[in-house]
């Protein structure tokens, strides 16, 4: 085994490792078997699918947006583990709920379980990177960040392809049983306490958000890095509202076409994290982040002149064996792939470098301000795409908008790795008595 995947058979990684696994699967099983159930059984109306998928992703978003200050704190002051045990208990009350808007069909009552399991994440998040400069040795980190990140995206893709599939019903059963396994082993997950256990905690959550993301923003690499993976999670937003309403409206597909769409995302995220952790050789730089950005974009423009010059349907949903069999359908799902895969070499290095650049003691405060940014930004974007819909901007003029945003993502991840490159000259060039 390589040295990342050893660690999958050690106790300071597994257990956590499996924990955010159930979670990041049991999110993506309760929201696409949502998302299905409304837009193709009880909504009939393309714009409100459109407009219910980017409210969704919103709803789920906002927490973070919210209570980040507040989890990052926590997670610096208290035993990491300990938080981990506390958040999934209650993840198994949070899917009481969504189990039974699934099974009565509940709009109101699946979205506000969907916006409690983002309270859910938004405690969870901080601790799943932060702990691992904790349990990891340094040159372990980049690795350990690269197997969070495609266990991650596994994880989606599996719950992305279970929520597209099982009647709503199933879903509601599988929700409660995979939340109570997860509490069985964030149980295993060793003790992590903090590296500050003396430090306060600032209840007032605008207040604490506010001067969190100061206190991180003027350091010069961290806005960079913070300002880079925002770009990154905003444009992911947007395509992830997009994929039903895509497939549905664009591409005259039925749901199992949708469930493709996101599994092959997820997958090609996953390839992303493990192809730049081979290029990098476990050192944490942003030096391909500008190409991966870059190439990102161009997939996602080809994906945009396919889906503008798709054939007009007579209105019958294709099946998936009659999507593929289409002339173009290849391209459409290499072009999907092909964002995924450089999305993910893109974002992975990025995550390694908070958490390393910074002290132990502050590593869950910085990943705590970068998910405030990433959430603003990513219910900035969903926010922006629901007003474009509104005034009919076509689901084929939103990609345009994302391949745009692949050049700010780049020129930022250019000047991060220039930053790098200047403070590690600086940090060589100094002894220990200067």
């Amino acid at each position: 085994m390589t040295p990342s995947f050893r660690l999958l058979a050690e106790r300071r990684f597994l257990p956590l490792f499996v924990t955010q696994f159930l979670g990041a699967f049991n999110d993506n099983l309760f929201r696409t078997a949502m998302i299905m159930l409304v837009t193709f059984q009880v909504l009939r109306d393309p714009a409100a699918e459109a407009s219910f998928s980017a409210v969704a992703g919103g709803l789920f978003i906002l927490p973070f947006f919210l209570l980040s200050a507040l989890s990052g704190q926590l997670a610096d002051g208290r035993d990491k583990a300990r938080i981990v045990r506390l958040v999934k208990s209650a993840e198994i009350a949070i899917m009481l709920f969504g189990a039974a808007g699934l099974l009565l069909a509940n709009i109101p009552l699946m979205l506000a379980a969907l916006f409690a399991m983002g309270v859910h994440s938004t405690f969870f998040g901080p601790i799943k990177y932060a702990i691992l400069p904790q349990h990891l040795e340094p040159d372990e980190v980049l690795g350990g960040t690269g197997l969070v990140e495609a266990g991650t995206y596994g994880a989606i893709l599996l719950g992305t392809i279970v929520g597209g599939i099982v009647p709503a019903h199933i879903a509601a059963v599988m929700v409660l049983v995979v939340a109570v396994i997860g509490r069985i082993a964030g149980q295993q997950v060793p003790p992590a306490p903090s590296e500050n256990p003396d430090s306060s905690i600032d209840f007032h959550v605008v207040r604490a958000s506010i001067r969190l993301v100061r206190d991180t923003m003027h350091i010069r690499r961290l806005f960079l890095a913070i300002a880079a993976i925002s770009f990154f999670w905003a444009q992911g937003a947007i395509l992830a509202a997009q994929f039903p309403p895509l497939v549905k409206n664009a591409l005259s597909a039925n749901q199992s076409v949708a469930t493709l769409f996101l599994s092959i995302f997820s997958i090609g995220v996953a390839v992303g994290s493990i192809i730049i952790n081979r290029l990098l050789k476990g050192a944490v730089s942003a030096r391909f982040a500008p190409a991966a950005a870059i190439l990102m974009g161009l997939f996602v423009c080809d994906l945009y002149w396919t889906v503008a010059h798709w054939p007009p349907s007579d209105g019958t949903l294709l099946e998936l064996r009659a999507f593929v069999m289409l002339p173009h359908a290849d391209r459409v799902l290499i072009d999907l792939f092909g964002v995924a895969v450089a999305g993910g070499m893109f974002v992975v290095p990025l995550y390694a470098f908070l958490t390393t650049t910074v002290h132990k003691s502050q590593t869950a405060r910085t990943v705590a301000a970068n998910n405030i940014v990433n959430a603003g930004a990513m219910v900035f974007s969903t926010l922006l795409l629901a007003g474009l819909v509104h005034f009919g901007v076509s689901i084929a003029g939103t990609l345009l908008l994302v391949a745009v945003m692949s050049i700010g993502a780049a020129w930022l991840a250019s000047r991060l790795h220039r930053a790098c490159d200047l403070h590690a000259a600086e940090a060589s060039t100094t002894t220990p008595g200067d």
